[in-house]
């Protein structure tokens, strides 16, 4: 911890000016300065008379050597200011034989910039007055007494190494709060200690005392912000006591790293910090740490983690004057008493970028056997140097560490000491648990014979003593990288895509396109028409009566109409009038009324019209194209689409519907997203990365793009981006929770126990934080303060699941550990069953084994997943209370990190990363085995196929969870799945019998009409699928309700379901089967034939359908052209 230097350097301290100087007689008093460093009086000034203006010129220079071989080092610079004190010479008197001289002030120089690499700086410090004195205290609005003061050296102190290398550590004791009733503030002076190690360079640490802490008995709160005061006593004025630019601020509990930092702690520490007594300090003690000894730092928490901080309590010596210091050796148990020790977890030093840890600390007795287990800590600061305390503990001492504790027993006798001890009491776990009875019951319970060995130390356990403690370093010990630094390799790994090429247009350019789609569609209609009439019909257009023209005009509409090209024309034709009205009209805003809306309406049809009738002059008539018909449906329609055909498990399809998203609209990473989500189902891991990364390209501060490219590259095994990918999340979005749990999850993988407690920690924080947040924004909208009275209670409000929920989803509660025995703090506790995690037979945590996507089964979609929200399509706003919630979302604000980690992980099937997270969430002290933990478990061997399993998971969800809907669904799909579809039958009626639905309405319905189809009862399947049609229209759900009105015979509505399921999806075979039926029943030979046409032509695979047709062209004597 020292500089290594082989000759000593002097330090100049030169003090130039004093400015508002005031004397106790007389406008122009005659002072000098004196300096003092180290207890060392550097040198007196001239005797300077001080101008009426109250300013003064001493250019008085001092100096002393530094030299930590063997003088000053630079903990004496660290910790130890230079004392400049200004004297007042009072005039001589008749018969006064000798000056008298009177004290005025105090100033106080830091000499920290001589550490920070500086070898020169100057500085104007207040001059703080003594009782008595006549110079202005400090105060706002008042000039205050002040000496400009030069500190200079020939070189820096510090080499480039050690200002790279080094650090500074600053350790602030504030108070200890709620201490024992025993403590009072009369009777014998008692001098309250606290006193730590810090690991130096060399073997032996070195030591950092607080002295003369000052007992209060509470009644109020200590201020904040107040100054912290430097470690040294005899200090004449008292705000010389000051650190300059100190402060101690406090902040919310909840935001400290230590223990009882939870929102059930909160009542106890107001009480304890406004109404109980304590002993406050406000000290700060300074260390410098040379390279070495940021080494050796860094190494000992990683080895101990723990950090063990004594307190103690050690009765005022009286030195009488007139005779020598010499103390005479008394009985150590006499002297030393109360010795308790705080365990302060030094670990959050260690995450990247952290320079500061503050908190509470709960005091334990002081057991050596504990100490050590916990610590690895053999010396006891206060009973090994125990005779030097108590010799520098007399009055009028200057308290000041030690600089080199002596160990007062070898080690040979220490353990046989502790031998001895251990006979005498049981083992430390048993020490504990007796301990955290004794203060989690209401009645105080015996203490255990094995404490009498320390029974004043006990009476900290049953006051609930704790300190507050402030360790800071002005450089982190393991640098953060800086978020300019993982976007410059995010870019490099993933280069944004170039945008898209500024397109020109105008009025001309506008009228010109709309002329040209004009064209193209009178072309395509036009060979329709001579595909059904052809050519010849043309010719003799003349001599057609009008009845066959109107007929002919029918069918040519129906035509249109069947196949969809009607509705793709009109879309065809919808940009290029977008365009006229954007630049021509210049219409880019909304309408102030509804009259000018329709204003406008009529002149723009008269202009399209006009212009409509001179794009058909100009068009040849012979100079016929013909153009690709398409069905223009919604982007949120083709995603529905490809859901469903991810659900019946037509892979092939759905990823026509995906790529058909991504053509139109390349741009919209959500598309890009929702197809590596389903590459992922597929287990195509390279199209998947392939998919996210380019999503990212779109966004580089996407935050799930970020997160799933970082999913992908572990899944892959390219840690180092992954870790990339994860950081720069927590960067862009430090309060995302996913993004801190996978990034813990991601350091466990690489066994890095530190930085996955540190992301675990944070994300604990932040969703505490999120809980905290919606507290408050509920109780100001209701006007009502609503508490949670069981962790197994949950607001109906919260989510659709209402008050089944089997987890508090309003708090988090974490018990706070009474004895050192146990972990102390939630994070602690999780790490420790975390660590065995491997061992465990739970069958979740073995799967976590099986990460192999080529050892594992495919897993087949059944239903179970969420379709992303989106904006909803004019078809589909009624839908979106059923498609778009996810089936985890049991409640605004998720019970646990892991948990909802899960949902976003099964949100985009990356199922062979949950089985790790549901380990987690297994062991985690805020979660365990809950309804949504089974049906997640449920779900994954679904996916599987693994029934029996899933069966036995969802029995367990039922059992926490009865009334749930979502158990209720997901047992009816898994009696569906396995063929028992009156089971599954039973389960669906039962779920949309609940008043709350189920995340996943869609399936439920559709299903459930299935079973009504196969079941003949075609009211009910009509009923079932008229309900899902408003809710979420697709193919399937037309095609439902078509088949039931077909069976009832109410050929009219069922023709309306068919055409609008064949608009929507005109590739469906089954549909073309139906409208052939339709039309063979309504005598419609023509339209019958065209249907069964195209269901021969799309191969229809539905055997029985196929000879129900064949019977009714039979019946009809038409249908099928081949006969």
């Amino acid at each position: 911890m020292e500089q290594v230097s082989s000759t000593g350097r002097p330090v100049q301290i030169t003090v130039t000016d004093g400015y508002d100087l005031k004397g106790f007689k007389g406008d122009t008093p005659v002072t000098f300065i004196r300096a003092e460093f180290n207890q060392v009086v550097l040198g007196d000034s001239a005797k300077i008379t001080v101008s009426p203006e109250g300013t003064a010129k001493y250019n008085f220079t001092c100096s002393f050597e530094f030299n930590p071989e063997g003088g000053v080092t630079l903990n004496d610079l660290a910790r130890k200011p230079v004392f400049l004190t200004m004297t007042e010479v009072l005039p001589k008197e008749k018969k006064q034989k000798e000056e008298k001289t009177m004290i005025l002030g105090q100033a106080v120089v830091d000499l920290l910039p001589l550490l920070e690499g500086e070898s020169s700086f100057e500085t104007m410090v207040p001059l703080h007055p003594v009782p008595g004195s006549p110079l202005e205290p400090l105060r706002s609005g008042v000039k205050q007494c002040s000496l400009e003061v030069k500190v200079f050296v020939a070189e820096p102190l510090l080499t480039a190494a050690q200002i790279l290398g080094g650090s500074l550590l600053k350790v602030t004791l504030e108070a200890a709060y709620s201490v024992p009733e025993s403590f009072i503030p009369m009777g014998l002076l008692q001098n309250f200690m606290v006193g730590l190690q810090i690991p130096s360079a060399g073997e032996k640490d070195y030591p950092i005392f607080f002295k003369n802490g000052t007992l209060k008995l509470g009644g109020e709160r200590e201020p904040v912000p107040r100054p912290k005061k430097w470690p040294i006593a005899n200090i004449l004025a008292p705000g010389a006591n000051n650190i300059p630019e100190a402060f101690i601020v406090g902040g919310p509990y909840e935001e400290e790293e230590g223990e009882l930092n939870q929102p059930e702690d909160r009542e106890f520490r107001n009480q304890a910090e406004c109404i109980k007594k304590r002993i406050t300090w406000d000290l700060e003690s300074r260390c410098y740490l040379d390279p070495s000894a940021v080494i050796s730092f860094q190494k000992r928490i990683a080895d101990c983690r723990f950090w063990p901080v004594e307190i103690t309590r050690v009765p005022v010596v009286t030195v009488p004057k007139g005779k020598s210091a010499k103390f005479e050796k008394t009985d150590d148990e006499g002297q030393l008493s109360f010795h308790g020790v705080a365990y302060v977890n030094m670990v959050p030093l260690l995450y990247p970028g952290v320079k500061r840890i503050r908190g509470a600390f709960h005091v334990y007795p002081y057991l050596g056997s504990i100490v050590y287990e916990k610590t690895k800590c053999l010396f006891s600061l206060f009973r090994d140097t125990d005779h030097n305390l108590i010799q520098n503990n007399k009055i009028g001492g200057i308290n000041s560490p030690v600089s080199k504790p002596v160990i007062s027993k070898n080690l040979k006798e220490d353990k046989t000491v502790k031998e001895k001890d251990m006979e005498a009491r049981p083992k430390a776990g048993d020490v504990q648990a007796s301990s955290i009875k004794s203060q989690s019951s209401d009645t105080p319970l015996e203490v255990e014979p094995s404490l009498c060995n320390n029974p004043e130390g006990q009476q900290y356990v049953e006051a609930g003593t704790y300190i507050v403690l402030e360790i800071e370093l002005d450089k982190a010990l393991v640098p953060k990288r800086m978020p300019e630094e993982l976007a410059r390799r995010v870019k490099e790994m993933i280069p944004p895509r170039p945008p898209l090429t500024r397109r020109t247009g105008g009025a001309q350019k506008a009228m010109s396109d709309y002329h040209m789609q004009i064209k193209n569609i009178s072309r395509a209609i036009l060979n329709e028409y001579h595909r059904m009439f052809g050519k010849q019909a043309v010719k003799v257009g003349s001599d057609l009566d009008s009845e066959t023209l109107e007929e002919q005009k029918c069918q040519l509409n129906y035509e249109l109409n069947c196949s969809g090209k009607y509705f793709a024309f009109k879309e065809q034709l919808k940009h290029a009038v977008v365009k006229i009205v954007r630049e021509k009209y210049l219409k880019t805003t909304a309408f102030e009324s509804q009259e000018e809306l329709q204003k406008f309406i009529s002149e723009l049809y008269v202009f399209l019209v006009d212009q409509m009738h001179v794009a058909l002059n100009q068009a040849m008539p012979d100079d016929v194209q013909g153009t690709p018909s398409t069905i223009y449906t919604s982007s949120e329609q083709l995603r529905l689409f490809a859901f469903e055909a991810e659900v019946n498990e037509n892979y092939e399809m759905a990823t026509v519907y995906y790529e058909e998203r991504l053509v139109r609209e390349p741009q919209n990473l959500e598309h890009w997203l929702d197809y590596g989500a389903f590459c992922l189902l597929t287990e195509d891991n390279i199209k998947a990365q392939e998919c996210f990364r380019k999503a990212l390209s779109l966004n580089q501060n996407h935050i799930h793009s970020l997160l799933l490219c970082g999913v992908l590259a572990v899944l892959m095994e390219n840690y180092e981006q992954a870790e990339i990918f994860f950081e720069d999340a927590t960067c862009l979005e430090p309060t995302n929770v996913v993004a801190w749990t996978l990034l813990g999850l991601y350091y466990e993988i690489q066994n890095n126990d530190v930085r996955m407690e540190m992301a675990f920690h944070e994300a604990f924080k932040q969703l505490q934080a999120r809980v905290l947040q919606a507290q408050v924004t509920k109780q100001r909208s209701t006007s009502t303060v609503e508490h949670v009275e069981e962790g197994g209670k949950a607001d109906s409000c919260l989510g659709p699941w209402g008050i089944t929920s089997g987890s508090s989803a309003a708090a988090v509660k974490v018990e706070a550990p009474a004895g050192p025995g146990a972990p102390l703090s939630i994070l602690d506790e999780f790490l420790d069953e975390s660590s065995n995690l491997q061992s465990e037979s739970h069958e979740p945590i073995l799967s976590v084994q099986s990460q192999d996507p080529t050892t594992s089964q495919r897993p087949s979609n059944t239903f179970i997943k969420e379709i992303p929200s989106k904006k909803e399509a004019s078809k589909c706003q009624e839908s979106s209370t059923c498609l778009h919630p996810t089936l985890y979302s049991v409640s605004q604000t998720p019970t646990t990190i892991f948990m909802e980690t899960i949902r976003f992980l099964m949100k985009v099937n990356a199922v062979q990363y949950v089985h790790r997270v549901l380990a987690h969430e297994l062991l985690c002290p805020h979660g365990g085995p809950s309804c949504e933990y089974y049906l997640v478990l449920a779900q994954t061997h679904l996916l599987k196929k693994d029934f029996a399993k899933a069966e036995e998971y969802l029995q367990q969800a039922a059992q926490m969870d009865y009334l749930n809907p979502n158990v209720w669904g997901m047992k009816g799909h898994l009696y569906f799945l396995s063929g028992n579809h009156a089971e599954a039958k039973a389960c669906y009626e039962r779920t949309i019998s609940f008043v709350v639905d189920a995340s996943e309405m869609h399936f439920i319905f559709l299903r459930l009409g299935q079973i009504y189809l196969e079941e003949k009862e075609y009211e009910k399947a009509k009923k079932t699928y008229l309900q899902v049609c408003k809710r979420s229209p697709s193919c399937l759900t037309w095609l439902g309700l078509g088949i039931a009105c077909y069976q009832l015979d109410e050929l009219t509505e069922a023709e309306d379901a068919l055409s609008e399921a064949n608009a929507l999806n005109n590739y469906s075979a089954e549909v073309w089967a139906y409208l052939a039926l339709v039309c063979l029943k309504a005598g419609r030979q023509l339209e019958a034939e065209q249907a069964y046409k195209y269901m021969m032509k799309l191969k229809l695979k539905d055997e029985s359908l196929l000879a129900q047709i064949h019977m009714v062209q039979e019946t009809v004597g038409f249908g099928n052209p081949s006969f």
